[in-house]
C-alpha cells in the first residue's frame, strides 16, 4: 500500500517510549481482588478517534458508578477532556466518531413501559443519539408513524454507513426499515431507499448506495434467505444466492469493492470454516477464496478510509482464539508486530488439530495478553491500541507522533499479581471428537502445583463461544485468584470453531454436549490438575441448564452445581423456536434432549439457583419451578432472586455483579458437597 510511513515510524519509536509494563515485586502473598474490582463500571471503554486524527473520545467512569463521555483535543492532550453526562435513568454503552465533529452514541435505560405495544414491561431499551464536540444533541429525525414517546425511544435509528467521503452525511435505517441520508449538522433526512417487510439486512456500497439485501422466502414448505444484489449498470435487483434454514449454510454480503461489479461474499457452503470470496455480479461467478483460514472462520474485511486509497482492502478479520486480523498491507502487519513487542506481549505456540479434517498445525497466541488496533485516523498517523487478555484487563494506548501514550486502564485499582494463567487447549471427547477449551489455573507461587478445586464454566447460547480475552464477569479470574481451576469447554454445539463441532450438538442437550464437559473434567483429573473430590459446575443461561443437568447425571464427578438463569425445561424453548418461521427450521429440529425438571429423583448433589427478577429471556419461573420441586423432594437446594437484574450482562448493575460473585463463592466454600469445595 502507498501509505505515509508515519505509522511505521511511530511503531518503531515505541522501543524508546515509556510504556513497558511495570515489574511487580511480591513482598508478600497477593490478596485476591475483591468482587467490587469486577463490579465497578470500566474506567475506560469504547475509545474512538476522529477521522482527521484531531480528537479522541471514550466512555469513562472514574468513580466506577456513573459513565460519561470524555472528548480530548489530541493537539493538547495534557488539558482536561470535555465531559458529557446523561440523565439519571440512562447510561452510555458505546460512542463512535462518524465525522470529525460528530459522535454517534448508544445508550440504555431501564424501562417500565413499552411505547410500541402499550403494555408494561421490565427490561432495558436502547436509544441512539448524536452529539457535537460540546455535548449538544443534534436534532432527532422525525420518523413517519411514530408518536412522541416512541420517537424518544428510537432516537437516530441504526447506523449503516458513516459515508467517509461525504463531509456531513451518514446513512441510517429508520424504525420502519427505510434508509435515509442524514445530515449530521442539521438532523435533516432524505430517503435513500424504501423499506419493505420482505427485505432486511441491507448493505451499502462504498458510495453509500444500497446495493445488497436479504429476502425471507417461504417456498415449497421451506424457509430460505435470498441474497439480492443491485446491478451497477441497470440498477435492477436480482437474486444471486439462496440458502435454506434447513441446510444451515449461511451466505452473506461482507462488503462491496471499488469495482462496482465485484462484491465480497462470506459463505460456509461446502466448507467447515467460512471463507470470503470475490463474486462477479454480471457473470454470476464466484471466484477462489479471497481469504480463508485453515482452522478458523473468516469474518470480515478491513478497508482504507484514506481519500487517496479509499476502499482498498487492508486486511481480513477471522475468529481464532480471539478476533484476529490477517493484514494484506505490509506496513500495518509490521506495525502490529512492532507494537506487540513494544508493549511487552509474550507469545506461545499452540499445537492444533482441526476438528473436521484432523489436519495438524500450529499457530501463535498471546501469552496472557495481546494487542488489537481498534481505531485509527484516516491517514493512519494516529491509532488506538488495546492491550488485553485473560490475565490483563484492557489498557488503552494512543500511538501519536512516534510515541505510545497510556490513556487509561479499564480496571485501574485491580491487583493483577494474584490472577491465574489461561491457555487454549484441546482434549478428545469419548467418541474422539476434539474439543477446544480455555483452561485457567491459579498462580502456583500462591497455591502450589495442584491438584486444585475445579469449576467447569460452560458458556451460554449454546450457539456461542468463549475467547482468549479478558472476562469482565469475573467467572474465571475471580475464582482462579482464590485457588480454583476454571475450565471453559467449547463443547459440541459451540459456534465459531467450524461446522462439524457446531452441528455435533444437534439434539444433544443433556447428552453428548454434556459428555464433552464431563470428559474435560476427566482430562484434568488424569493430568493431576483437578482434584477429583472437589469439582463443581457453574454456568449461566444455557450454562445454567448444563449445571442443572450436571446435578442429574449419576457420574459422581461433581460435588455441587451452580445454575444461573438456566431453563429447567426445554418445553418453553422449543415452543419459542417453533413460533418463529425461520427458527422453526433453523434451530427447532435440533433442540431436543433432557429437561432437568423431569429428573428430580435423580438429583443427588446440592444445587444453587440464581436468576434476575427482570429476566425476560429465561424467566425466573424456570428456576422457581425447579426449586419448588427439589424442596418438595427434600433435596438440598438454594434459590436467590436478584433485584433489577436482566438476562444479559451489559445490563447488570455493579450490585448484580458483586452479588453473583460473592454468593457463588460463599456457596462453593460452605455448601458444595461434604466440607465445601
Amino acid at each position: 500500500m502507498r501509505f505515509s510511513p508515519k505509522i511505521l515510524a511511530a511503531a518503531a519509536a515505541l522501543s524508546m517510549a515509556a510504556v513497558a509494563p511495570a515489574t511487580v515485586v511480591l513482598a508478600q502473598t497477593p490478596t485476591p481482588p475483591p468482587a467490587s474490582a469486577w463490579a465497578r463500571e470500566a474506567a475506560m471503554a469504547s475509545v474512538t478517534l476522529s477521522p482527521d486524527g484531531q480528537h479522541m473520545a471514550a466512555i469513562i467512569s472514574p468513580d466506577g458508578r456513573q459513565r460519561a463521555i470524555a472528548i480530548w483535543d489530541l493537539n493538547n492532550l495534557n488539558a482536561e477532556p470535555f465531559l458529557v453526562g446523561t440523565d439519571a435513568r440512562s447510561e452510555f454503552i458505546s460512542v463512535q466518531f462518524v465525522k470529525n465533529d460528530r459522535l454517534f452514541v448508544r445508550t440504555q435505560q431501564l424501562s417500565e413501559y413499552n411505547p410500541f405495544s402499550g403494555s408494561p414491561e421490565q427490561t432495558y431499551r436502547y436509544r441512539t443519539q448524536m452529539i457535537d464536540m460540546e455535548g449538544n444533541a443534534i436534532r432527532t429525525p422525525q420518523w413517519d408513524g411514530l408518536n412522541e414517546r416512541q420517537q424518544a425511544y428510537v432516537g437516530f435509528g441504526q447506523l449503516l454507513s458513516t459515508l467517509p467521503q461525504d463531509p456531513t452525511d451518514i446513512l441510517v435505517q429508520g424504525p420502519r426499515g427505510d434508509v435515509y441520508r442524514l445530515n449530521t449538522s442539521t438532523g435533516a433526512i432524505s430517503r435513500a431507499e424504501r423499506g419493505s417487510d420482505r427485505f432486511q439486512s441491507v448493505v451499502a456500497d462504498l458510495n453509500g448506495e444500497i446495493r445488497g439485501r436479504e429476502e425471507f422466502i417461504l417456498e415449497g414448505g421451506q424457509a430460505y434467505f435470498g441474497i439480492q444484489l443491485k446491478d451497477p449498470t441497470t440498477g435492477q435487483w436480482a437474486e444471486h444466492f439462496r440458502w435454506s434454514a434447513r441446510d444451515r449454510e449461511p451466505v452473506s454480503i461482507v462488503g462491496f469493492t471499488n469495482d462496482p461489479n465485484t462484491v465480497l461474499i462470506q459463505s460456509t457452503q461446502g466448507r467447515d470454516h467460512a471463507a470470503i470470496y470475490e463474486y462477479n455480479i454480471s457473470t454470476r461467478q464466484l471466484g477462489e477464496p479471497a481469504f480463508a483460514h485453515p482452522f478458523f472462520d473468516a469474518t470480515g474485511v478491513i478497508r482504507s478510509r484514506d481519500p487517496a486509497h479509499y476502499g482498498e482492502i487492508l486486511g481480513f478479520s477471522y475468529g481464532a482464539e480471539r478476533g484476529r486480523v490477517y493484514w494484506l498491507d505490509s506496513n500495518l502487519e509490521q506495525a502490529e508486530a512492532t507494537l506487540r513487542a513494544a508493549l511487552g506481549v509474550q507469545t506461545e505456540s499452540v499445537s492444533w488439530v482441526d476438528i473436521a479434517s484432523g489436519q495438524r498445525g500450529r499457530f501463535t497466541t498471546g501469552d496472557g495478553a495481546d494487542i488489537e488496533i481498534t481505531s485509527w485516523s484516516n491517514d493512519l498517523s494516529e491509532m488506538v491500541v488495546v492491550k488485553s487478555g485473560p490475565s490483563q484487563p484492557p489498557e488503552y494506548y494512543l500511538i501519536q507522533n512516534g510515541r505510545a501514550r497510556l490513556l487509561g486502564r479499564a480496571y485501574p485499582e485491580m491487583d493483577l499479581s494474584a490472577l491465574g494463567e489461561t491457555h487454549l487447549i484441546q482434549y478428545a471427547a469419548r467418541d474422539g471428537l476434539m474439543i477446544p477449551a480455555f483452561l485457567t489455573t491459579p498462580n502456583p507461587a500462591i497455591f502450589g502445583n495442584g491438584p486444585y478445586p475445579t469449576i467447569v464454566t460452560p458458556h451460554g447460547g449454546p450457539w456461542a463461544r468463549d475467547d482468549l480475552d479478558w472476562d469482565s464477569t469475573g467467572w474465571t479470574q475471580y475464582f482462579a485468584s482464590r485457588g480454583y481451576v476454571v475450565l471453559q469447554p467449547q463443547y459440541r454445539g459451540s459456534e465459531g470453531w467450524g461446522q462439524r463441532l457446531w452441528r455435533a450438538g444437534d439434539s444433544e442437550w443433556g447428552g453428548r454436549m454434556q459428555d464433552d464437559k464431563d470428559d474435560g473434567v476427566r482430562y484434568l483429573i488424569e493430568r493431576g490438575i483437578a482434584d477429583p473430590n472437589r469439582v463443581a459446575m457453574h454456568g449461566y443461561s444455557y450454562g445454567g441448564y448444563a449445571a442443572m443437568v450436571a446435578a442429574v447425571r449419576p457420574n459422581g464427578l461433581y460435588q455441587c452445581a451452580v445454575a444461573g438463569a438456566g431453563p429447567s425445561s426445554l418445553n418453553d424453548i422449543r415452543q419459542d423456536t417453533y413460533n418463529n418461521r425461520f427458527i422453526r427450521e433453523f434451530q427447532h429440529p435440533h433442540l431436543n434432549g433432557m429437561s432437568p425438571i423431569d429428573h428430580i429423583s435423580e438429583i443427588s448433589i446440592p444445587i444453587y439457583l440464581y436468576t434476575g427478577d427482570r429476566d425476560t429471556r429465561v424467566e425466573p419461573a424456570e428456576s422457581e419451578r425447579l426449586y419448588a420441586a427439589l424442596r418438595n423432594a427434600g433435596k438440598p437446594v438454594t434459590l436467590r432472586i436478584l433485584p433489577d437484574m436482566e438476562h444479559t450482562g451489559n445490563t447488570w448493575t455493579p450490585a448484580n455483579i458483586e452479588a453473583v460473585l460473592t454468593s457463588v463463592e460463599s456457596y462453593l466454600r460452605t455448601e458444595c458437597g461434604p466440607g465445601g469445595l
